[in-house]
């Protein structure tokens, strides 16, 4: 439990909750549904019920040999140990009970992934970043997972939902893909952002490009950086 913790990562013990992820995901028997994060395997068989097949990927071994021991009965689960941001796997709906630690690489991995639709349940402070009204308060994060996807707030989760609890609340969204992106686009997204306090003249030429733009990030809207970003990656 203490890697767990590392981690960043907490065990859903709400079959309520479960319930309710897996009702949201809109699964047929049409679906391949990847989840990340096997976990104690609270999701894993109601998914495996609605779905044609389910991927299911865990960093810990020793969670992964305990599913595949409970579940060894289920014919339409396939459990992998190991990086699922490293996997290949082809799947149209995607669910996890994200760790924390791993909320913005899950954010950035899927943005370049081709899939339907997903339901993820992130820290609330986060799920806060990717929602983000304010220009001030949005992240490169919010940018991306904006541009990639539709996202909806299903429902708030209190930490007592968790084993070990939490500091903190976690909140259930939707995301339904909108657009893919490729890797660089991504990583300019960022790079730009680390020099959020620059005027866009001034960033521009980080990049050797010129503007006579002379607003400032804040003042941008988020198709206006990506735009912007398309523009330092034209050759």
């Amino acid at each position: 439990m203490i890697k767990r913790k590392q981690l960043g990562q907490h065990f859903l013990n709400s079959n309520v909750i479960a319930k309710s992820i897996v009702s949201e995901a809109k699964i047929t028997k049409e679906d391949t549904v990847f989840e990340l994060g096997t976990g104690l395997g609270i999701l894993t068989p109601l998914l495996c019920e609605k779905a044609n097949k389910v991927i299911s990927i865990d960093v810990d071994e020793k969670l992964v040999r305990n599913a595949k021991s409970a579940f060894s009965d289920i014919d339409n689960l396939i459990l992998k140990s190991g990086d699922g941001f490293k996997k290949k796997d082809s799947f149209s709906i995607f669910v996890s009970n994200l760790p924390y630690s791993k909320s913005k690489d899950a954010i950035e991995w899927l943005a370049q992934t081709s899939f339907s639709h997903g339901v993820i349940m992130v820290q609330k402070e986060f799920a806060d970043k990717l929602l983000a009204t304010s220009s001030k308060k949005r992240k490169a994060v919010s940018i991306i997972a904006n541009y990639a996807f539709e996202i909806k707030k299903i429902s708030k989760v209190g930490k007592n939902n968790f084993s070990p609890p939490p500091k903190v609340d976690s909140v259930i969204l939707k995301i339904i893909q909108k657009n893919t992106m490729k890797k660089d686009l991504i990583q300019t997204i960022n790079k730009i952002f680390s020099y959020r306090r620059k005027t866009v003249k001034n960033i521009l030429k980080q990049f050797n490009k010129e503007t006579v733009i002379d607003k400032r990030l804040d003042d941008l809207s988020g198709d206006e950086i990506i735009h912007l970003a398309n523009q330092i990656l034209e050759k």
